[in-house]
């Protein structure tokens, strides 16, 4: 009996998905259970599973295929052939010729089967890194190298670049530039980003404010309790936590930073979910802490890094992507100075941080070295007016350089 298998509900708004990879052939047994390939959606990418074991038949949806929610990707013979995959362990000729030395060289090309099976992220890692698969412990299904494991590997401070000797001689003279040119299908996630991007810039009238914040309060703060702190709530105390508690202070107080245009009406949200923005290896995506006004300064800051985490393995829900009433973005990480933010539709602010640089100063009448930090609010100015807009970010600006304020909520 055939069995067929369906896109599945990916989320709220989510209609659609692209087929980003097959982990299985038409004719190959399956498990029930049993990843059977990778849908990429606009915020994340998901594994489809075998309902059933047995034989995977009709592929209806390749490689690169748009399916809409509940569309059919393939047929599943149920039972037939379902003890395969129990024999696929006897096939390699290690158990038929045992004294033969050729089956050494056997686990050579089962690194690049491993990775051909493995997810788009994690193929796209081991690229950028110049990584030789086999030397990456995979923790998939059937061997594959899932994301995770290339982070791992990464973050253990290994490296396995491919042997240079490898490569071909390099030619007398320049290659014509055709040949120097790749060509790659953007993600799905890529284009999501370059249309709501754009789309922002069409419909918003979007302007930017600046200021300058003084960080020596903060940072003496930070130096002072941050082993304490990690002593009792299991949590690193950083930055974050007093820019998401200061924008808080702030939408409070501007109601309009936290509001968004629908129509002609204008929606002011009494909840305050703060979209973090994070960098990944497939592009930025932007998780959302909920309710960050309800929350102190160990459950903002064990939040962030748990959703950071799960944005950089590639584990966010779209749930955790969803909704969102104001968003912060940090460019001091990479190093910027100072940046225009764009907006994240249909929230009408984005505040963006900035590294931190030690400047002079006159404090006092007299000239000092503090470290200094740039902020710049980018904010929708159909339903935001310059005076909210400055006095916003002044208010941000108060609680940094003052965060007593944050504590006495003043």
């Amino acid at each position: 009996m055939a069995i067929e298998i369906k896109v599945p509900t990916l989320g709220e708004s989510v209609t659609e998905a692209t087929v980003a990879q097959w982990y299985k052939k038409e004719g190959e047994a399956v498990a029930v259970d049993e990843a059977l390939c990778a849908l990429e959606t606009d915020k994340v990418t998901v594994e489809v599973n075998a309902a059933s074991a047995g034989v995977l038949g009709k592929i209806l949806a390749p490689e690169g295929t748009t399916v809409p929610v509940g569309a059919t990707l393939c047929l599943i013979e149920a039972g037939a052939g379902a003890a395969a995959p129990a024999a696929k362990p006897a096939a390699p000729a290690a158990d038929t010729k045992p004294a033969s030395p050729p089956p050494a060289a056997a686990p050579a090309p089962a690194a690049p089967a491993n990775l051909a099976a493995s997810g788009p992220a994690a193929r796209k890692l081991v690229a950028d890194n110049n990584l030789d698969p086999a030397a990456v412990p995979a923790t998939g299904k059937d061997g594959r190298v899932t994301k995770a494991d290339v982070v791992t590997f990464l973050a253990s401070g290994a490296s396995a670049p491919a042997p240079a000797a490898a490569k071909p001689a390099a030619p007398s003279g320049p290659r014509p530039r055709a040949e120097r040119e790749e060509r790659v299908r953007m993600s799905r996630l890529r284009k999501t980003i370059a249309t709501r991007l754009k789309d922002a810039q069409n419909n918003a009238a979007m302007l930017t404010t600046f200021n300058e914040v003084d960080m020596t309060a903060v940072m003496a703060l930070r130096d002072r309790l941050k082993d304490d702190f990690e002593k009792k709530h299991g949590a690193r105390l950083g930055f974050m936590s007093f820019f998401v508690k200061a924008c808080v202070a702030g939408l409070k107080e501007i109601p309009a930073v936290n509001a968004e245009i629908d129509g002609d009406d204008v929606i002011y949200k009494n909840y305050y979910d703060i979209g973090v923005a994070v960098g990944t290896p497939a592009g930025l995506v932007v998780p959302v802490l909920r309710d960050a006004d309800a929350l102190g300064f160990a459950g903002v800051e064990k939040g962030i890094a748990e959703l950071g985490k799960k944005a950089r393995d590639g584990k966010l829900s779209i749930a955790e992507l969803s909704g969102g009433t104001f968003t912060i973005s940090n460019g001091g990480v990479y190093g910027s100075l100072m940046s225009t933010p764009i907006l994240n539709p249909p929230q009408s602010g984005v505040l963006g941080m900035h590294k931190i640089q030690q400047r002079p100063m006159v404090v006092g009448g007299e000239i000092k070295v503090r470290p200094m930090m740039y902020l710049a609010l980018t904010y929708d100015h159909r339903i935001i007016d310059g005076r909210e807009a400055v006095t916003f970010l002044v208010r941000v600006k108060e609680c940094i350089e003052d965060p007593e304020r944050l504590l006495l909520e003043v």
